[in-house]
């Protein structure tokens, strides 16, 4: 009897085996599927999580069921054309998790049978979105996202290879045009070396668009448009490079809490940015304290320079003191940087025309002792002919 349980177990571990965890047997051991808390609720998710794989050929033979997809940490530089097949229907799957996986390029075809996915995370790969990348290779595929019809959340965090240009705007605005994300509302684009965006209207065809994260770039202001995005409601810029916004960054923010319609305030946060505390600052401290724009951590914005003020609140400056004093003594300092500067070039041209004639005085005597005597010459004639003219007078 000992014996024959003994078999049972060893064939309904080798069946379980065979399985592969639940995933069915072409998966083998490398994935774990069924149902678990994934989001606060119960889905069928399938993980495949730091198994080495190379290619997406398993995706393929995804179960019906499949709610939640993790397929990370593995090592796929190029997704290929239908990685989910062409016979599934994958009508549950809701969430796409494709981080870490070295992705360089998306085929614009890669992606079939999403179209009830709600949530795209490619976070942390080296993903090349365009044309002229390689002057052989064509990266850029604006219809990329063309399936998500229903997407609402988009993760690009640290997605992009590193030293992206400022075509990046153009590449991205492309997508977003041929993707028809009418629905998108929430996109993730922090630590992308992002400086600036050449194409102000990036997410102008992001209509629905509620939170915008642009944290850790290396952003220096807000040159693009806010206003297009009627439902924004959070604008993250916390990590960039702003030393401080001018009068039309801050009305680009009042008009969008001022957009007709909204039920909600607006809100930014740009804590850890290097906040320039000189005069230029205190439009930006003026209205920190007097929009109803909301924003978040003020207590944690710091001053990072000049060294009087650095480390720092920003709104604990006093603005009436740097109006009457700080402009008088930039203006003087300034004054007597040009004054030093024409003292000292006037003096080193004086001095290059003394070595000059140094130099070459053995020259300018043989040149100048002629003429001095012709002149000394014509002189003494000159007198002795006037005496002539007064004796005969």
């Amino acid at each position: 009897m000992r014996k024959k349980l003994i078999f049972v177990l060893t064939v309904v571990q080798i069946f379980v085996h065979a399985l592969g965890k639940g995933c069915g047997p072409k998966f083998g051991d490398k994935c774990n599927c069924g149902r678990i808390e994934y989001d606060y609720r119960d889905q069928f998710v399938v993980n495949c999580t730091n198994q080495n794989f190379n290619n997406t050929d398993i995706l393929a033979e995804l179960p019906d069921e499949t709610q939640v997809l993790i397929f990370t940490g593995n090592y796929i530089p190029e997704v290929p054309w239908n990685i989910f097949g062409t016979l599934n229907d994958l009508e549950n799957l809701r969430v796409v998790d494709m981080s870490n996986n070295s992705i360089k390029e998306i085929k614009g075809k890669s992606y079939h049978h999403v179209q009830n996915v709600e949530r795209l995370i490619l976070n942390h790969n080296d993903l090349v979105i365009s044309s002229d990348y390689e002057s052989d290779v064509n990266h850029h595929h604006p219809r990329v996202l063309s399936n998500f019809v229903n997407l609402l959340e988009l993760h690009l965090t640290n997605a992009f290879q590193d030293n992206t240009d400022a075509a990046l705007a153009n590449d991205l605005h492309d997508i977003f045009v041929n993707s028809n994300l009418t629905r998108l509302m929430k996109l993730h684009l922090e630590q992308n070396e992002i400086r600036s965006f050449r194409d102000h209207k990036v997410f102008c065809d992001l209509p629905n668009l509620h939170d915008l994260h642009l944290g850790n770039n290396l952003l220096t202001d807000i040159n693009f448009n806010l206003t297009c995005m009627k439902h924004l409601r959070f604008l993250d810029l916390e990590g960039n490079l702003i030393e401080t916004l001018t009068k039309h960054e801050l009305n680009l923010l009042e008009k969008v809490n001022a957009i007709p319609g909204r039920d909600v305030k607006f809100v930014v946060d740009f804590r850890t940015n290097p906040f320039s505390c000189d005069c230029g600052i205190f439009d930006f401290v003026s209205w920190i304290k007097h929009t109803n724009v909301t924003v978040r951590n003020v207590e944690s914005l710091r001053c990072t320079r000049p060294k009087l003020s650095a480390g720092g609140p920003l709104l604990k400056l006093k603005v009436s003191p740097c109006k009457n004093l700080a402009p008088k003594k930039t203006s003087n300092k300034r004054e007597k940087a040009a004054v030093g500067l024409l003292i000292f070039t006037t003096m080193f041209v004086l001095s290059l025309i003394v070595i000059v004639i140094y130099m070459s005085r053995y020259k300018l005597r043989t040149k100048i002792t002629p003429l001095i005597e012709a002149i000394s010459k014509k002189v003494q004639y000159t007198t002795i002919k006037n005496r002539d003219n007064v004796e005969d007078i």
